[in-house]
């Protein structure tokens, strides 16, 4: 897991907005990195609304499903759960989504 972004490090900070904007931008830059925990915490965040954060599954969806593709357990569990309140045209959009993250990834690094 490039980066070393900690499972569960979004609890840290909570309550505080701008403890938890650093908290945010640190998963994200982890994410960028690759990290498969960054992206289960950012799926974590997203499908609980917290961090300041509103609650989109379709984000959630995308986020968890890098995790779950990059080999992390819990993120298929979430991604199957959550895949289980949205339409299947949400699912196609949270699908769409992490397929352009990849690609923008293969940019970056080409």
């Amino acid at each position: 897991m490039p980066g070393g972004f900690a499972a569960g490090a979004l609890d840290a900070g909570a309550g505080d907005g701008s403890a938890v904007d650093l908290l945010m931008a640190g998963c994200l830059a982890a994410a960028v990195q690759g990290d498969t925990n960054a992206y289960f915490d950012l799926g974590v965040a997203f499908s609980t609304g917290s961090h300041g954060l509103d609650c989109d599954l379709i984000e959630a969806h995308k986020w968890f499903n890098l995790a779950a593709v990059a080999g992390h357990e819990e993120a298929k569990h979430c991604r199957a759960d959550i895949s289980e309140e949205m339409t299947a045209r949400e699912i196609a959009e949270a699908q769409r989504r992490a397929r352009e993250w990849i690609a923008a990834g293969v940019r970056r690094a080409a």
